[in-house]
């Protein structure tokens, strides 16, 4: 990676004869003495698409809330609505400009029903009186028909999909009048088809004359979907450019001041010792039938839609769940997995695509999230648990991932996404593991710190581990594995050996 130079690219020129939605000029904040923003400017056009791009801690959520009247902006910042100011705004004021704001976690309520999610904003701050529910659900079958979806208005929002909550969180914003909406991270989530109904989404209400802000890691969506894009980096205003005619390669360098090299894997692996061997594992109508073999220091690419039974098999090889036929072998010796205490104990590791619940305790410190699967290691003659070796592996591990930490004893959510996926991977690296299982890696991931979490996959490879690279993302197992597998509905359907196909070629049979 090298330091990049940005005067080639040009900024977006303003559209001529039209007045900006939103204009913004000299926002910056500072947070006890960090200077999160500096002077950051930006405008929205009514109807326009605009992605606010950046890496994570690049100031994107900061300007947001101060947008969103969460946190008010230094002396000498210049907010304008239709060309008028808006000093002093609240979160209050905000949503009566027609501002709102779709957070990642959607901020939905479970257990009330569709109508009940979509109707709640537009009752906020009423006087109380009594619930007028055909009313309600007029109002929220209105706004569903606008999307052009249809889901039960009865059912909680519990008993949704991630896709289905996506439309309410959409809908409720609108039953308000919404002018501007952001939308952060809105498909993290999401199918290959998901997505793309999503998008669709956003076009009518772009169509509709709906400005709409859209904040995402997936530069493809990025590009396919906004006309322009907004780059912010450490906190600064970098510029607005258009999408057209933009790479993601060249977003990326945009966003993180430096240029990557992409290139394929050429490794010749084929006499390397078979670490494991999967022979027609079957687990009823999970996965059926799948054989294949992952050498030492190869990198397997497992790719499929959402559902194809990827996460289902990895669970099965780290002993979470039981196959129903078919047999393991791990260097060449056949395993019986009743646990994943069974698994660890073999040699196996498993980086979960759930990072906050499953791969990390988030409350608990940084240090002891990294020794949490190795304590019986660490305990000395008297069977406790000894802080020498303790302080000595959390530093090492730290050292060799290049984790960047306040102090070991900080909360492990202190930390970055790209960090934390660091710390997971610390944890499970401690165990000397033969085969490592990695389930979407990047999934919240900005691309600076995914070609580091790649870097260090890539020198595990070479030290001599077995890895099964899962991914939904094409790109991710195209420059970073040595043999790809395409898994539908429970089945192996496919294989590729990067060099001898395009990544073109692989996204059209998984979305087929």
């Amino acid at each position: 990676m090298n330091q990049a130079a940005f005067t080639d690219t040009a900024p977006a020129a303003p559209q001529a004869g039209r007045a900006p939605l939103l204009q913004l000029d000299n926002i910056s904040k500072v947070f006890g003495g960090v200077k999160a923003l500096s002077a950051v400017k930006f405008d929205v056009m009514p109807g326009e698409v605009l992605c606010l791009a950046g890496e994570n801690g690049c100031g994107k959520s900061t300007i947001i809330k101060i947008i969103n009247g969460v946190y008010q902006p230094e002396p000498g910042a210049v907010m304008l609505m239709d060309g008028q100011s808006i000093e002093g705004l609240d979160p209050a004021k905000a949503r009566e400009l027609g501002i709102q704001v779709i957070w990642q976690d959607l901020a939905l309520f479970p257990e009330m029903t569709v109508a009940e999610n979509i109707a709640f904003e537009q009752n906020l701050g009423a006087r109380p009186r009594f619930v007028n529910y055909g009313t309600m659900k007029d109002a929220a079958r209105k706004i569903l028909a606008r999307l052009g979806v249809s889901i039960d208005l009865n059912r909680s929002v519990r008993a949704l999909s991630i896709a289905q909550r996506q439309i309410v969180a959409i809908a409720r914003a609108l039953v308000r009048d919404a002018r501007l909406v952001f939308m952060d991270e809105p498909t993290a989530s999401l199918s290959h088809a998901e997505t793309q109904a999503l998008l669709e989404i956003v076009r009518r209400l772009s169509a509709d004359g709906i400005a709409v802000v859209f904040v995402s890691h997936r530069l493809a969506e990025v590009l396919e979907v906004c006309t322009r894009v907004t780059v912010l980096r450490d906190g600064q205003y970098v510029g607005t450019f258009p999408t057209q005619g933009m790479t993601q390669t060249r977003l990326t360098e945009l966003m993180t001041g430096r240029t990557f090299d992409y290139a394929i894997r050429q490794t010749d692996l084929s006499t390397a010792p078979v670490v494991l061997e999967v022979q027609s594992l079957s687990r009823g109508r999970e996965y059926a039938d799948i054989s294949l073999r992952i050498r030492k220091g190869e990198i397997l690419g497992l790719t499929g839609r959402l559902g194809a039974g990827r996460t289902e098999l990895a669970l099965s090889l780290f002993g979470m769940t039981r196959p129903r036929a078919g047999t393991i072998l791990l260097e060449g010796r056949a395993i019986a997995l009743r646990s994943n205490r069974d698994a660890i104990r073999a040699g196996i590791a498993y980086v979960s695509e759930d990072r906050l619940s499953l791969g990390l305790v988030q409350p608990q410190s940084i240090g002891d999230n990294t020794v949490a699967a190795v304590l019986d290691d660490l305990l000395d003659g008297t069977r406790l648990i000894s802080s020498k070796k303790r302080n000595a592996l959390i530093k090492d591990w730290i050292a060799q991932l290049a984790v960047k930490i306040g102090k070991p004893d900080d909360a492990v959510s202190t930390l970055s996404g790209g960090n934390q996926q660091r710390i997971v991977l610390a944890k499970w690296l401690a165990t000397n593991p033969k085969l490592l299982i990695l389930d979407s890696p990047t999934v919240g991931v900005d691309v600076g710190a995914r070609a580091g979490i790649f870097a260090i996959i890539h020198k595990l490879a070479a030290q001599g581990m077995a890895i099964l690279l899962i991914s939904d993302e094409i790109p991710e197992v195209y420059f970073n594995a040595d043999r790809i597998l395409h898994m539908r509905n429970g089945r192996v359907v496919g294989q590729y050996a990067p060099g001898a196909t395009t990544m073109e070629n692989i996204e059209r049979d998984v979305h087929a």
